[in-house]
């Protein structure tokens, strides 16, 4: 008698080992596939039916049978108890459990091959849309805090040493930039996962005369793969799906990298809300930015990942393999950490506050206007590479008195060029410094401003 506990029995003659059959089941995890996996299965079923394969009642029985495990799906909170060797195995025993033997019919002319790989491009075809969904509301909070501290200035970094002034805002408006690429990255993914495997079987094609196109239509793919052989051993658009998401969360990681500085009592320029920060055990007076901290420290799981999943591709001859199974867990939980980082994310920018004086004054010392002198200089008539020399030396001497550059008087200053005039001290002012900052790009308040504004119109139009 035929083994109708698994979908490959009747070539064995002997039940697999206990430990292997455990170390090879999926439905531990792939049972997240359940609602794709029938929304599949129903179109294919379709196929059949115009194909000649299953009569038009024989294709009502099953596709109202996929309906009824979708409701007892949602209604019964132990529904996935049953122990199966996968989600697609499990949903071919309860359908043939709920209508008899018609529900045996529903794999003709598919391989778990094909209808894994569909099911998993529709599942993830929705969270990738979620996914920038939430990326859109991290920009929407970047936007929220720049314009609650449009005037804030603080310190630009370079190797971590002050730099030259930057609004607060222009600072939100980078991370915005970043997420903009990620929104990107994602839909160009999603459109290389939005195509249909169905129809390609084990790895030769299918020999029934299923209208694969029209499969594809009503499950909304843009198109269906060219080659059977590609289409059920590809993983690529898991892997560059998670990519993606690796540089997402390098982008999220660097914001947090940024704000835990600026939360530090040496920088002062931030304070964390209560709501986004945690004690310690021991010291008392500690505020520790947990949130930020493990923002950070997700990017190492998903770079993990995209690791994990490269490698177990790289080896692998066509077409299928099991190894790929392997590709599930991955971008599971891929999908599960940035979607949560994305919202920890956001949660953090609305609970933070900017110590916008301490900021500005941080912005107004360590000759963060040197080269403001040196382009001052040019513009009196001197070569850039000896203005640079001339500034350098007159940093130098300012440090040995202990004065910034523009508390050194006129006379100080003409000891190291006689092009230096009284509008030096204009030139030299934290507010001259940011507005001469107007190219395209800049951190002037007028590009800044036009940069807010067009952002949200962006925000906007992505809304609709």
């Amino acid at each position: 008698m035929a083994n109708t506990k698994n979908l490959w029995g009747g070539r064995f003659t002997e039940g697999a080992n206990e430990t292997f059959a455990e170390f090879n089941n999926s439905f531990r995890f792939d049972f997240r596939l359940f609602g794709a996996d029938i929304r599949a299965s129903m179109a294919h079923c379709d196929g059949l039916f115009h194909a000649g394969v299953l009569t038009r009642l024989e294709a009502e029985r099953i596709k109202n049978g996929l309906v009824t495990l979708l409701k007892r799906a949602d209604f019964d909170k132990n529904y996935f108890n049953d122990p199966a060797e996968d989600v697609h195995s499990f949903i071919e025993a309860k359908l043939v459990q709920l209508i008899g033997d018609t529900g045996r019919k529903l794999h003709t002319g598919r391989s778990r091959n094909d209808q894994v790989a569909t099911a998993f491009r529709l599942w993830l075809r929705e969270e990738i849309g979620d996914l920038g969904r939430l990326a859109r509301a991290l920009q929407v909070a970047l936007v929220d805090l720049a314009e609650v501290n449009r005037d804030a200035v603080l310190p630009g970094y370079t190797h971590l040493q002050r730099a030259q002034p930057v609004l607060w805002a222009h600072w939100c408006l980078a991370y915005f930039e970043m997420l903009a690429r990620d929104r990107e990255r994602l839909d160009e993914v999603w459109r290389r996962v939005n195509i249909l495997p169905l129809g390609s079987a084990a790895l030769a094609g299918t020999s029934y005369e299923i209208d694969r196109e029209a499969v594809a239509r009503d499950l909304g793919f843009d198109g269906v793969t060219q080659n059977s052989l590609d289409a059920v051993s590809d993983r690529d658009f898991a892997i560059e799906f998670v990519g993606a998401s690796a540089i997402m969360m390098m982008h999220l990681s660097r914001l947090a990298e940024d704000l835990i500085v600026y939360a530090t009592t040496e920088f002062g320029f931030i304070e964390l809300g209560d709501a986004i920060s945690t004690g310690s055990s021991l010291m008392p007076q500690k505020k520790n930015p947990d949130a930020l901290e493990l923002i950070r420290g997700k990017a190492a799981r998903v770079y993990g990942h995209q690791t994990g999943l490269l490698t177990m591709m790289k080896g692998l001859p066509l077409a299928y393999n099991k190894d790929m199974q392997e590709d599930k867990e991955a971008v599971f939980d891929t999908v599960e950490t940035v979607s949560q980082t994305l919202r920890v994310t956001e949660i953090v920018l609305r609970n933070i506050g900017v110590d916008t004086a301490k900021t500005r004054r941080a912005a107004a010392r360590g000759y963060l206007n040197a080269t403001e002198l040196a382009d001052y200089l040019v513009q009196k008539g001197v070569p850039f590479r000896i203005a640079h020399d001339t500034v350098g030396r007159t940093v130098l001497a300012a440090i040995a008195k202990g004065k910034e550059l523009d508390e050194l008087s006129l006379e100080e200053l003409r000891g190291f060029s006689d092009k230096i005039e009284i509008d030096v001290f204009e030139a030299l002012s934290l507010d001259r410094t940011l507005r001469s900052k107007s190219q395209i790009g800049g951190t002037s308040p007028e590009r800044v401003n036009e940069a807010l504004a067009a952002a949200r119109r962006d925000l906007e139009l992505d809304a609709h």
